[in-house]
């Protein structure tokens, strides 16, 4: 069964890993797909066209998120394109893993600006075309196990994961009565391009792996199947709800 089935979906920070795998992940349930992305070409052009393999139609928008006009933008991208936009997956992080006493206050900000106002202008912007729509919507932004627990490294990114969590539950309240729902995925350590530098530490990366009751680290694959089902009609009562996408990490007190 296609879940997605002639819905048109979103995804911000889509030509690789979580935003990757959900873009594909949309793809198989038979959605038509628009990817944004901020640098990577070639990349962008490969999900395209692994997406079109697949049957379904996909264009990518080159756009940094940190600046709240890509947003008004990749969505008009979508309407001219597709006609519609049925879901937005807000994704696109960035974590430059730092110390706290030293921290540069160029990286606290540019941490800021593409994590939490970037998903505050996508969703908003997603928003207002469903609104217009008329028929509804979900909206799945990618928050973070580091909404619910700190980090040493990680003192800018953590509350921008908090933040895109308190998003998702402030939106579900004030987009509920047009029919859009708003959720979070909270992803544990998951191996992509942003730690893919810390977890090239061997030690490190066991430990991580010990910690997770499953015994592995996350692929970005894992979080296509819960973005599908929070953005497809199955999830229909589901709004304002976070769910944690972790192998069991967060309940692993020792």
């Amino acid at each position: 069964m296609k879940l997605l089935e002639g819905k048109t979906v979103l995804v911000t920070g889509a030509s690789t890993g979580i935003g990757r795998a959900a873009a594909i992940g949309a793809a198989q349930h038979g959605a038509d797909v628009v990817i944004n992305y901020a640098n990577s070409d070639g990349p962008a052009a490969s999900c395209v066209a692994e997406i079109e393999a697949l049957g379904q139609r996909a264009i990518a928008v080159k756009g940094d998120v940190a600046d709240p006009q890509t947003a008004q933008d990749f969505v008009a991208k979508a309407v001219e394109a597709f006609g519609k936009v049925d879901v937005m997956v807000s994704n696109a992080g960035i974590c430059p893993f730092h110390a706290f006493l030293d921290m540069p206050v160029d990286v606290v900000e540019r941490t800021f600006k593409v994590n939490l106002h970037g998903a505050y202008f996508m969703v908003q912007a997603a928003a207002q075309q469903m609104v217009k729509q008329g028929h509804g919507g979900s909206i799945v932004a990618v928050s973070s196990i580091s909404a619910l627990v700190g980090g040493e490294h990680q003192t800018h990114y953590t509350p921008t994961k908090a933040g895109v969590h308190s998003l998702m539950q402030s939106t579900a309240i004030a987009l509920g009565k047009h029919g859009i729902r708003c959720n979070s995925v909270l992803p544990g350590t998951i191996l992509t391009e942003i730690n893919k530098d810390d977890l090239a530490d061997v030690e490190k990366r066991r430990y991580m792996e010990a910690r997770t009751p499953l015994g592995r680290l996350g692929a970005p694959e894992d979080l296509a199947g819960p973005i599908v089902f929070l953005a497809s009609d199955m999830a229909a009562y589901v709004t304002g709800a976070a769910l944690l996408v972790d192998g069991g990490m967060y309940v692993n007190l020792q």
